[in-house]
């Protein structure tokens, strides 16, 4: 069979209506808050074991790329992230909805995921083998180096002050090495509290510390949560087109990001779109206008988070290693069809893969229409809603969320109390997002380390072993620059200035 025969058989009636489907079930379950993607494809997983493989993965694809998008609804309109990997999502998209831009803001993320997913999904056909060696070759020292960047990233989410940045960091690395260490079983900063010693669920503390500030403030303010144009347009789709066309740099480069960062097992959407973020802030000619409302932010973190789809199921695929935690799900779901997966998988089994792959990428269209639909209707529905209507089903969407993620009380009682923690700290001006990434990257970068530092030890020299290796080395050099670049940017700022004045 050609590439030609592949597409039409994912073009078949029955594939076409299970990606409708996957992308509008998604979508909704990605849209509220604390239903991660991840549990999206859990839940409607054991719907496919009936199915013929190739459908059974066009639709968990479907379902996944759609919740993906789907988190970016309450990320805008409510500043909470329906998915962890739309963190970024809610620097300017919530200010552009509160200045009455949520449709355009919903747009431009609807447009921005499309094209993310397209460029992921073309990796993942025409790259796939050899991206999938590269991957192989990461081990513990290089997951060590690159928590380590991602941890550079914090000088860019600190909102203004670089210190209070860095200290948000710094309580989230803290939070990440409470419980059990996951290498060596030490039990650390657990007290009496013998709840604590599976450690702070990333969800939980996620929903508490953008979920809980946000309805505190709902409740103490008398103003209204969103303002509606005069006019709302249905789709502003010229508007969100003109952004975009702008922005294809910005575009380009954070698509890539986010494969890049999908294909490395473990990682995930939301690393790729901090990182996404922060180097579209970083490249910008308007970065003073990132956090206030500037699209650019917006279309890094969609277009980044949508890649790490197609980027995830190159290792999953190819090497049978999950690429993002909703891969190994799929990953259980092929193995129950009788798939094994590896470099045969290309070979052997090509009119399933090749199908699933056409598949995806036609989910991923079906997207834009059905993500544009959505969101007119979520916009209107969300400025209509009064808050004595919406802080209480926000607030019980909140409690089942966390919930939900293990069946646990206790990660219901953390999400409250992080929650409040959040809100007092951020009348002193800290930002939740450092203390998220240093709570996702902790736990990455320890790992990392004393794995890296034990193999060292053993090999006889641990100093090589973190900086004698090629891929690693690149990774610093990338720290070293993240790190110079804001003084360096700063530094060309005043010289300009200096001569204009």
């Amino acid at each position: 069979m050609g590439s030609l025969d592949y597409l039409l058989a994912a073009l078949s009636p029955l594939n076409l209506l299970l990606a409708l489907a996957g992308v509008v079930a998604g979508t909704v379950i990605g849209a509220l808050p604390g239903l991660t993607a991840t549990m999206a494809v859990a839940v409607l997983v054991p719907f496919t074991f009936s199915m013929e493989p190739a459908a059974a993965l066009i639709a968990l694809g479907a379902i996944y790329t759609g919740a993906i998008y789907g988190g970016a609804y309450a990320a805008i309109l409510l500043n909470t992230p329906g998915t962890p990997s739309s963190i970024a999502t809610t620097f300017d998209g919530f200010p552009m909805a509160r200045r009455g831009d949520g449709d355009l803001a919903l747009t431009v993320a609807c447009l921005a995921s499309v094209i993310g997913g397209l460029i992921g999904a073309g990796f993942l056909l025409l790259l796939a083998p050899p991206m999938a060696t590269v991957a192989l070759r990461f081990g513990p020292v290089e997951y060590f180096w690159l928590g380590l960047f991602g941890l550079t990233l914090i000088a860019s989410l600190g909102e203004g002050s670089t210190i209070k940045g860095l200290i948000g960091g710094g309580l989230g690395l803290l939070l990440s090495m409470v419980g059990v260490a996951e290498v060596g079983g030490d039990i650390r900063f657990v007290g009496e509290f013998k709840t604590l010693l599976g450690g702070v669920d990333v969800v939980s503390a996620l929903i508490g510390l953008y979920c809980i500030p946000v309805l505190i403030d709902l409740v103490a303010t008398p103003v209204a949560h969103l303002e509606a144009s005069r006019q709302v347009a249905s789709f502003r789709l010229v508007e969100a087109f003109g952004i975009l066309r702008r922005s294809r740099l910005n575009v380009l480069r954070s698509s890539v990001i986010g494969t890049i960062v999908g294909i490395l097992p473990g990682a995930g959407g939301s690393i790729a779109s901090l990182v996404a973020y922060s180097e579209a802030k970083r490249a910008s000619p308007r970065r003073a206008q990132f956090g206030k409302g500037e699209p650019d932010g917006v279309i890094a973190s969609e277009s980044s988070n949508n890649a790490t789809v197609g980027g995830g199921f190159i290792p999953t695929l190819v090497l049978g290693i999950p690429g993002t935690p909703p891969d190994a799900i799929i990953l259980g779901a092929l193995l129950v069809q009788g798939i094994r997966t590896g470099p045969t998988l290309f070979t052997q089994q090509a009119p399933i893969v090749y199908t699933f792959i056409w598949g995806l990428i036609l989910a991923t269209l079906i997207m834009l229409p059905v993500g544009l639909l959505i969101g007119r209707f979520a916009f209107r529905s969300i400025v209509a809603i009064p808050k004595a209507v919406l802080v209480p089903c926000v607030a019980l969407l909140t409690v089942l969320g966390s919930f939900a993620v293990h069946n646990n009380v206790h990660e219901v009682q953390q999400m409250v109390v992080l929650g409040v923690a959040a809100w007092g700290v951020g009348r002193m001006g800290f930002s939740a997002s450092p203390i998220v990434l240093g709570l996702i990257l902790g736990s990455i970068a320890e790992r990392g380390f004393v794995q890296g530092h034990l193999i060292g030890n053993a090999r006889g020299s641990i100093l090589a072993e973190f900086f004698a290796r090629p891929i690693s080395m690149a990774i610093i050099f990338f720290i070293v620059l993240g790190l110079l670049w804001p003084w360096w940017a700063a530094r060309r700022a005043r010289i300009t200035e200096a001569r204009n004045g």
